[in-house]
Formats: structure tokens, C-alpha cells, sequence
């Protein structure tokens, strides 16, 4: 036994030298805590040691990727991680500085991954309701999408173009999701079939504010047809929106996504992200260019992968 565990621990070593030579931040924050075989709480105990409060919460979106370090506290408390961890001085404030901007109001995380995970929870529920396997025997080619933030910063709405293939005879209908900011008000979220194609039953949820809604077409296609159909959904709900996340269950199909930004709400800096999975970190962050004049950013994808994609922006 004693073997097997000092191989662990070889291995939990190798892995931290690599991160902390690669990064990102959150990789390696979460390789040391279990190399040195840490609990958050202890790590939070070592912290208010050192006088300084940083919350289980908050260490755990960090390690997680859901939360960047940035603020003065933060910062100061990633220093003493660095002791506490045993790690080389300067090593992750390097990797904070490599993965993103230089320090500046912390982001929040608007989506956690706790949070992804109880919406996918849910739309699983809506979906058993709505008598809809989880592709619903479709397959995308194609998604474009172009959504729309308000004067006040909010989450307006969105409208979808979609094409599809039938992989099964006698599909004659498609599951659409809306998943509101944090607030709103999902009774007051409305769908709209936009064409080829009418609304059927719709499902809401306000714990989370996913909106299922059943799009109805008038055809039933067979194994191999394609179907090209428009909806949308108008919300306004919210408060402050930081980002547009859609999810894929399978590979393949273009997908592409422009945001467009209210006169006088401009963010400072946008940047495209992707997840394998609602519970994994992000990844793939790169910095989108922001047209000032047509006040939109978007990203294309040209053949997307199962998971989690989407825009995220920084407001002043």
C-alpha cells in the first residue's frame, strides 16, 4: 500500500512541475493543493494565518477556473499560497499575468460550474418532460446565432437560425434552450417561432432560469433530410450580462455567434472560451476584437465540439 501511495504522490509531483512550468493558474493552483494534500478548509485556515480572508468558495472557483484572482486581497492572498503551497516565489502571480490581462477588477463568475451543472440537471428534467431524447434525433450542420445586450447591460434576447439532419425517421420537432442571466425572470422570458416552425409546450424553471420550448415543424422528416428553422427568445430580465455560453451534446456543424452591444454599453474587452463539460474548467480563452462602429463581436466555429462555447466580456 505504502508503494502505491508514494507513486500517487510521484505522480501529483510530476504533474505540478509541469503546470507550474505551463499553467494555466487554476491547473496548477489545483495541482499544489493536492500534492500537498490540502482541504480548502485547511488552505483557508493557512490563508487567515497569514491575515488574509479569502472565502472556501472563492478558493474553489479559483482552482476551478470559474474565478481569476485580480483584486489587490487576491493577489496578496495568491502570494501566500505560494508559501503555503511550498512553491517557488512569483510562480503563480507569473501564471496570473501569462493567462489574462494585467490585474484589474476581478471578474466575476456568473456562470459557475455548480451553476452550469444544476441548469444541465434541470433541462435534463425538462426534456423527460417533454418527451425529448437529448438530441431529439437531430443533428446539427449548422448554428448561427446573434444575440442582443441592452442600454442597461442586460440580456435582451437572442435569435437562432439552425439547420439540421435526421438521423431517425419521424422527427417533427426540436427542444429550444434559453438560459437567463443570474435574476431573471424566467415566467417573463418569451419564445418566438421565427420560421418553419411553431411553438408547442413550454417548460420553465426559476431556480435556474432555463426556458425549454418545443418548436413544432409541420413535416415529419425521415433518416438523412435536412430542415432549416428560426426561433428566439426576448428576456431583459436580468441584471448586468457578462457572457453567452451554448452548450453541444455532439460534435460537428458550424456554429457562430455574434453579440451585439446597446449604444453607450460598450464593454472594455470581450473573449471567447470553451468548456468539455459544465463541471470542467474552461479553456481555449482567446481575445475577440470588438467593432466600436457596429458595436458587435462574434466568433465562428467551424466544426464544433460536444461541450460548453461561447463570449464573455469585462464591463469598466
Amino acid at each position: 500500500m505504502r508503494h502505491g501511495t508514494q507513486h500517487a504522490d510521484a505522480a501529483a509531483a510530476a504533474e505540478l512541475e509541469t503546470v507550474l512550468r505551463g499553467g494555466p493558474f487554476h491547473a496548477a493552483l489545483r495541482a499544489a493543493i493536492t500534492a500537498r494534500g490540502l482541504p480548502l478548509q485547511r488552505v483557508q485556515h493557512h490563508l487567515s494565518r497569514h491575515g488574509v480572508r479569502v472565502g472556501v468558495t472563492s478558493l474553489s472557483y479559483w482552482q476551478q477556473g470559474a474565478r481569476r484572482p485580480q483584486r489587490p486581497e487576491s493577489l496578496r492572498a495568491v502570494r501566500a499560497l505560494e508559501e503555503i503551497l511550498q512553491l517557488p516565489e512569483e510562480s503563480l502571480i507569473r501564471l496570473l499575468a501569462r493567462d489574462g490581462e494585467a490585474p484589474g477588477p476581478e471578474r466575476p463568475a456568473v456562470r459557475s460550474y455548480r451553476s452550469l451543472m444544476d441548469a444541465s440537471d434541470v433541462l435534463d428534467k425538462l426534456r423527460a418532460e417533454l418527451g425529448s431524447p437529448h438530441d431529439g434525433g437531430l443533428h446539427t450542420l449548422g448554428l448561427h446565432e446573434h444575440v442582443r445586450i441592452g442600454a442597461r447591460r442586460e440580456l435582451l434576447g437572442h435569435e437562432s437560425h439552425h439547420i439540421v439532419r435526421a438521423h431517425k425517421d419521424g422527427v417533427d420537432r426540436f427542444v429550444a434552450v434559453h438560459h437567463g442571466d443570474p435574476g431573471c425572470d424566467p415566467d417573463r422570458t418569451t419564445v418566438h417561432a421565427l420560421e418553419n416552425c411553431r411553438t408547442g409546450r413550454v417548460r420553465r424553471h426559476r431556480g435556474t432560469g432555463v426556458v425549454a420550448a418545443e418548436l413544432l415543424f409541420d413535416t415529419r422528416l425521415h433518416t438523412g433530410d435536412t430542415f432549416l428553422f428560426r426561433y428566439g427568445f426576448e428576456d431583459g430580465t436580468a441584471d448586468a450580462s457578462h457572457e453567452y455560453v451554448r452548450g453541444f451534446g455532439h460534435a460537428g456543424g458550424q456554429y457562430a455567434l455574434q453579440v451585439r452591444f446597446a449604444e453607450g454599453a460598450l464593454p472594455v474587452r470581450c473573449h471567447r472560451f470553451a468548456q468539455h463539460s459544465a463541471a470542467a474548467p474552461r479553456v481555449d480563452r482567446r481575445e475577440l476584437p470588438l467593432s466600436e462602429h457596429h458595436r458587435s463581436v462574434h466568433m465562428v466555429e467551424p466544426r464544433v465540439r460536444s461541450g460548453l462555447v461561447g463570449i464573455g466580456w469585462d464591463w469598466e
